[in-house]
């Protein structure tokens, strides 16, 4: 089967010739890991933090936003295009994987660096972009962020007139509605608005933990009514109350300057264990309870790898074969399986490919 994880951070700074992933960096994620645990492909994220919302801000989470699809770019078709291949449409992922090379797809988590120009949108596609998430942690110009909820605060009250254009236009192109950080008003409006299945590309359940992050029963029957798919997490807090991972996002270890030029993981480095932080049976539970509402065909599984992920079992891409294993103790049979960790994913973006080429069409009769 095809293993998918659909959300996985990483800096430019480690896709050079000198210092990519076709080394065992420090890295949750990087080829000899994924290649270790069986991890056949991954989104890789275009995350912009947010900034102020004016025309210098937007201008530099653009340029951002451009140096990370270069690197994912460069990585795939000059450092390593015998190892790894960049998916720009379902079926390329299973012909890649076939090639016995690890499979790349790209997502924008975060729609600040759109600006408010509209065509960005088409032009993240055609870099490669197949999913985006229309804000992150703070509002932004497209829609309220789940921090509100924090911070008593709504100033789209939802998704802005701006947002629902781009909705709009992502429907078009047959790019992924990511409904991951947007508030409750924001995701229930963007499931109304769209005319594809969305997905949650990196969250988990909040009737088991009430985390602003998480979706609740009527965001989670309202994906399945949708016919989306919500990816659980492996995120510590967002499965126990609480819990820390023990891993910080790696771009603020590239900020901060604490990581060495190119960090490679020393052949005796031991597993990270971290005292009260869940494991892959919490992981599990929120995979049960989501099946068990919505069905197993709108479930599927990430990891936010270095982007602040991690669990005890599932703390590199080197483990995820844990996950399966756990999996298959809870009694899902293999095809299940196989839907959890691909197919639910392949089915949904088909589906948004499947929308866009109809409405394109009858655009122009």
């Amino acid at each position: 089967m095809l293993t998918i994880d659909t959300h996985i951070d990483f800096e430019p700074a480690h896709f050079i010739p000198s210092c990519n992933y076709t080394q065992r960096l420090v890295t949750q994620a990087n080829l000899p890991k994924m290649r270790d645990g069986r991890l056949d492909a991954a989104f890789f994220a275009v995350q912009v933090p947010q900034g102020p919302l004016t025309a210098a801000g937007y201008a530099d989470a653009y340029s951002k936003a451009l140096t990370k699809f270069d690197a994912v770019h460069r990585l795939t078709e000059q450092l390593a295009p015998k190892e790894i291949g960049l998916a720009l449409m379902p079926a390329d992922v299973s012909q890649i994987a076939q090639s016995g090379r690890t499979v790349a797809v790209i997502g924008v988590e975060n729609g600040y660096p759109v600006g408010t120009d509209v065509a960005r949108v088409r032009e993240f596609y055609r870099r490669g972009a197949r999913y985006m998430g229309l804000a992150h942690t703070g509002h932004n110009q497209l829609a309220d962020s789940h921090s509100g909820e924090a911070t008593k605060d709504a100033p789209n009250e939802g998704l802005s007139a701006l947002g629902r254009d781009v909705l709009a236009e992502m429907n078009r192109l047959g790019m992924l509605v990511d409904l991951s950080h947007l508030s409750k008003a924001a995701t229930m409006q963007a499931i109304a608005l769209s005319k594809a299945p969305v997905i949650a590309s990196h969250s988990s359940v909040r009737a088991l933990v009430d985390h602003n992050r998480n979706l609740d029963d009527e965001q989670l029957l309202a994906v399945k009514k949708n016919g989306g798919v919500v990816q659980v997490v492996a995120y510590a807090g967002y499965l126990r109350a609480g819990a820390r991972s023990g891993r910080a996002p790696i771009r603020n270890a590239v900020a901060a300057g604490t990581l060495a030029a190119c960090p490679i993981e020393a052949a005796s480095a031991k597993p990270l264990s971290v005292e009260g932080r869940p494991g892959v049976k919490e992981l599990v539970d929120h995979i049960d309870y989501a099946v068990k509402l919505i069905g197993l065909e709108h479930v599927g599984i990430s990891s936010d790898f270095d982007g602040g992920g991690g669990i005890e079992g599932w703390d590199s891409a080197a483990d995820t074969a844990n996950v399966t294993i756990e999996l298959v103790r809870r009694g899902y049979r293999e095809a299940d399986i196989a839907k959890l960790w691909g197919q639910n994913l392949l089915r949904v973006w088909s589906e948004a490919e499947r929308v866009a080429t109809l409405r394109n069409v009858q655009a122009t009769r």
